[in-house]
């Protein structure tokens, strides 16, 4: 594999500039044609156990968990792309070797679901021999801890907003190898040379204006997870 080395995420996929979906195959094709490091995305499950990509927890107005994913398939996106199926996200994204994909555990209503969605994800990921293309984040600290139960070799990422952030100690004593926090919890603290002293790299949504970007880059962030991944880049070429 000859992964992209640079710090750009695009958030749900390169959708903004283009109008593409968020989350569909269509953004996460430009991300990967971008070379942008990873594209992230988000996965639910639905009534019938059928992994989808969706930010929300209802499509077009329909409840994911209480919908066959037959129903949800009568409703498409924008571009006219059906809600994309897990599966048929992760066949796109290994078809290429250079952009990692970064998927994102939704907490469902109870830990139960939410480890339910997490166990089907790795059977999924493991069934297509497509771990090497994964990145794990979720909000769910129990999520990513089962996923390093199930699958050692992992790499994961604790989200956090501010006031629920972890100490890089702890993260570190868990296996968990990034925080991945709402940008504005690095501008108070030593969370950089502290992420160094530590080995936990650093990641910072969701940033899209151009001085929080700098701001991050002065500071030699990892990596920024934006919508504006074209801005993004225009940065780091003229930096």
């Amino acid at each position: 594999m000859n992964w992209n080395k640079n710090q750009v995420i695009a958030h749900r996929g390169a959708f903004r500039k283009n109008n593409f979906p968020e989350n569909s195959i269509a953004s996460l094709k430009e991300a990967i044609r971008l070379k942008c490091y990873g594209s992230e995305f988000d996965v639910h499950l639905t009534k019938d156990k059928i992994i989808v990509v969706n930010h929300d927890d209802d499509f077009l107005g329909m409840p994911i968990a209480l919908t066959a994913y037959s129903e949800l398939m009568q409703k498409t996106l924008h571009n006219g792309e059906h809600l994309p199926t897990l599966e048929n996200y992760l066949q796109e994204g290994i078809k290429q070797d250079h952009t990692k994909m970064i998927l994102e555990i939704k907490i469902a209503p109870s830990l139960q679901e939410t480890l339910e969605l997490t166990d089907a994800v790795l059977n999924l990921v493991k069934k297509l021999n497509a771990g090497e293309w994964i990145e794990y984040i979720s909000f769910s600290y129990e999520a990513l801890l089962r996923v390093l139960q199930i699958d050692p070799e992992a790499k994961t990422a604790f989200l956090a907003e501010v006031n629920d952030e972890k100490s890089l100690e702890k993260l570190k004593s868990d296996r968990i190898t990034q925080a991945d926090y709402d940008y504005t919890i690095y501008q108070t603290g030593n969370w950089f040379n502290q992420a160094r002293q530590q080995e936990i790299t650093l990641n910072a949504w969701t940033v899209d204006q151009e001085s929080d970007m700098k701001k991050l880059l002065a500071n030699h962030i990892d990596f920024i997870t934006t919508n504006e991944p074209e801005l993004l880049f225009d940065l780091l070429r003229n930096s």
